[in-house]
């Protein structure tokens, strides 16, 4: 997870300015992980410090997947998600509360590396691994 001095060096290395409204994004990413941009907004309005709407907050975050700064998760219900995290690890999906969490499990990454190396998939190249694991909460994880 990027500390916000570099999230700012990665902006700079874009030719983005560090803007009131990036920084709080980022802010608030830090805090959930894993947000959609009504709950980036939230966070930010909880905070109170900089004014953005969810359509900028939206735009903010999509910008910095297509920059690869973050990653997007689209969920089962058809949300579209954003991760802080760029390594190289499994998602969690509850799919009940629409919450992910990350796994991290080299030795399934790499099994899964090692056997898609030697597969062809004729006309493509295999750019990422991602793996998301659906999953529902247990009776005894819901009682807590």
């Amino acid at each position: 997870m990027p500390t916000l001095d570099e999230f700012r060096t990665r902006l700079r290395r874009h030719d983005l300015k560090a803007t009131r409204q990036r920084l709080a994004v980022h802010e608030a990413m830090m805090a959930l992980g894993h947000a959609s941009a009504d709950m980036v907004s939230e966070e930010i309005g909880r905070k109170g410090t900089v004014k953005v709407t969810v359509a900028s907050v939206y735009n903010i975050l999509s910008q910095l997947a297509d920059l690869r700064i973050y990653t997007r998760r689209l969920s089962a219900n058809n949300k579209m998600y954003f991760d802080i995290s760029t390594n190289r690890h499994v998602h969690l999906y509850d799919r009940e509360n629409h919450r992910y969490r990350d796994v991290f499990d080299e030795e399934l990454m790499d099994l899964v590396q090692s056997h898609l190396k030697r597969r062809k998939f004729k006309g493509f190249t295999v750019e990422d691994i991602d793996i998301q694991l659906i999953a529902r909460p247990t009776r005894k994880a819901r009682s807590v």
